[in-house]
């Protein structure tokens, strides 16, 4: 896995390129600043279902995937006004919004051209992940209506923001890897199901851990009023001493010290253990995915994947 993520990280650096020198030097900007490669990795660890797993379009996938979830990030944080990303400061906090922007922009262009040389399926299934991903940040921004759960809606949002791209991360290692479609199938659904679980264990860390630890700003997505699955759960439990969390929450948090009391609230909260509980239960279900597969080191990496997602928030 060493020696193939480099050979991705290689080739990642060359498609940051472009006739433009400060595009360039902006698309590396948050690749160089490090990040997990939760979705290059994926694609590498699912192709070894199969029996191309040293294919080159392997790791042309693992490129594509990886270019847009990048991408998605540059136009993230300039949504979020986002001050920090990976520890670093962000594009559009280094440069300004346009750059941010264009990036972004750039990235995805360059993740279709990739995608064009896996072939036409591939190309079907990069434009309906790239439907889901963005549907889904328009759904962050939308109400849930009267009658629906303002939890299920959230879930919605991120099983299309982020479930999407994670599960075409295994869809497309097990594909070009030469699995069997019913392993294809079942990795894709367990790559939905972890995907999930990943955004979920990151707000948990998002109020739990300092920027140090998280390398990005505590409480963006509180900050910005944006509805997080320890906030909803704390909204839902009811409890008579709450009064003053639900007031914050219903507040302008842009306000440092009002922000300040909220975070200290919530990381107080059961619905801190109760967020954590669910998400364990979420990896527990993505590995119940993999019983198509034989028992080996394979199988047991794809759980261990699963358990470090829902692990890392504890």
């Amino acid at each position: 896995m060493q020696s193939r993520l480099a050979e991705v990280e290689a080739a990642l650096d060359g498609h940051v390129h472009s006739r433009a020198a400060f595009v360039t030097e902006a698309a590396r900007h948050l690749m160089e600043a490090g990040g997990k490669r939760f979705r290059p990795l994926l694609v590498l660890l699912a192709a070894e279902t199969g029996d191309r797993a040293d294919s080159a379009d392997v790791i042309t996938a693992a490129c594509v995937v990886e270019l847009t979830h990048l991408a998605s990030l540059y136009h993230d944080d300039v949504m979020d006004e986002a001050d920090l990303r990976r520890g670093a400061d962000s594009a559009n906090s280094r440069w300004d919004n346009l750059v941010a922007i264009l990036t972004g922009d750039f990235l995805f262009s360059k993740s279709s051209e990739l995608t064009a040389d896996l072939g036409r399926d591939a190309v079907r299934i990069q434009a309906q992940t790239f439907t889901r991903l963005v549907e889904g940040q328009i759904m962050e921004t939308v109400k849930p209506g009267d009658d629906e759960d303002p939890l299920d809606h959230y879930l919605d949002v991120v099983a299309g923001k982020t479930g999407s791209l994670i599960a075409t991360s295994a869809r497309y290692g097990a594909r070009f890897g030469g699995a069997t479609p019913e392993v294809e199938e079942a990795l894709t659904a367990y790559g939905e199901i972890v995907g999930s679980a990943f955004q979920l264990s990151d707000d948990i860390l998002d109020i739990a851990s300092e920027s140090r630890e998280s390398g990005k700003t505590p409480g963006t997505d509180l900050r910005e009023g944006v509805p997080t699955l320890p906030v909803l759960m704390a909204r839902a439990a009811g409890r008579p001493g709450d009064a003053r969390l639900i007031e914050l929450l219903d507040s302008d948090l842009t306000d440092d010290q009002r922000h300040a009391e909220a975070l200290d609230l919530l990381r107080k909260h059961p619905a801190m253990d109760e967020a954590r509980r669910y998400v364990v239960a979420r990896a527990a279900e993505a590995k119940a995915r993999l019983e198509v597969l034989p028992a080996g080191a394979v199988r047991t990496a794809l759980e261990s994947f699963a358990d470090i997602v829902a692990t890392r928030s504890t």
